[in-house]
């Protein structure tokens, strides 16, 4: 008798978890909620819903992917700590939020560093790489990186040189003191103002301009108040899908290419998608009084000399030093061809 027991207890061992069909399918069922700060209702919301779709498809349901839109897992330092927790498993973040996981993916965003597509499409065949292997350190996957759009000057009055501005006191986001700090590096007055208070702030005067991208400013309405756009870019403005260490690992390889190839497909799509709105915003916003200080190539470059006094006081605090150094002789090189 206490043969056939142990005989018994050896078989609920090795069988017992498996249990009857089904029972086995549902616990290998994968759950990976993604947070993202963009509505449902734009073309970033339905892609992220497409890729939903996908993954479920590529891995017959094993792999599921909840997306939760709009905000509603928190703002980015929220987000990024509920990856860091696994309360979330996945994000689409700007490059404010992933600088919070890697500091040095914000010099990506230096003021007037990378100044057009052409010269921001070089740097990253040349350092996305590296940035996702600095990522990788920091316990995340890359998934893909997301290009969306440039941030512009909107102001009350005309900005044409960098004087002008720095007459202005213009809006950063409180959670982004990098970014406020490299501006107050090169001379101009900053306020830390929410998004949500933008158009109080520049209505009551305490604030007189705003750095965004045009489909951000065309959405929260803040071009009647502010009815000079300046055609220079400041800077790309940045995002990337991640997902922590954890829910990466628990995807079965035989399903992490396709995987990729679907967030890389969705990363091309958007790319084209992201220029054509930041057109329609723009033109929409002209036909409600919008006017474009359009800047001539010599006035360009004196916003350029401007900011490259300030670049050395950034390096080591504000920015990484060593992939603004890379960053800078990438764009050398790629200068020098056209």
């Amino acid at each position: 008798m206490k043969r056939i027991f142990c005989l018994v207890l050896v078989a609920v061992f090795f069988l017992g978890f498996s249990g009857p069909p089904g029972v086995h399918a549902q616990r290998r069922k994968i759950s990976i909620k993604l947070a993202s700060m963009v509505p449902e209702n734009t073309p970033w919301g339905a892609k992220l819903n497409q890729m939903s779709r996908e993954w479920a498809q590529i891995t017959g349901g094993e792999v599921e992917l909840v997306v939760y839109h709009n905000s509603v897992a928190g703002g980015e330092d929220d987000v990024v700590r509920k990856l860091r927790l696994n309360q979330i498993q996945g994000a689409v973040l700007t490059s404010f939020g992933l600088n919070a996981i890697s500091p040095e993916i914000l010099t990506l965003s230096c003021p007037f560093l990378i100044r057009n597509e052409g010269e921001l499409d070089a740097v990253l065949e040349n350092l996305k790489p590296e940035l996702e292997r600095r990522i990788d350190e920091k316990g995340f996957f890359t998934l893909a990186w997301s290009k969306a759009g440039w941030a512009k000057v909107f102001a009350k009055t005309p900005v044409t040189f960098p004087a002008d501005l720095k007459r202005m006191k213009i809006a950063t986001n409180p959670n982004e003191p990098e970014m406020e700090q490299a501006l107050k590096t090169i001379g101009y007055p900053v306020v830390p103002v929410n998004s949500s208070e933008t158009i109080v702030a520049l209505n009551s005067g305490r604030i007189d301009a705003v750095y965004q991208s045009p489909v951000l400013v065309a959405s929260m309405q803040v071009f009647g108040i502010t009815k000079y756009m300046t055609s220079i870019n400041i800077a790309p403005v940045m995002g990337g899908i991640v997902l922590n260490r954890t829910a990466w690992r628990a995807i079965p390889d035989r399903y992490k290419s396709r995987i990729i190839e679907s967030a890389k497909n969705i990363e091309r799509e958007m790319d084209g998608e992201i220029q054509r709105l930041e057109r329609e915003a723009i033109s929409t916003m002209i036909r409600y009084g919008l006017r474009i200080q359009q800047l001539t190539p010599e006035q360009d470059q004196v916003w350029y000399d401007d900011v490259e006094r300030s670049y050395p006081a950034m390096l080591g605090t504000t920015l990484d030093r060593d992939i603004f150094g890379r960053i800078d002789t990438i764009l050398k090189n790629y200068r020098s061809r056209r």
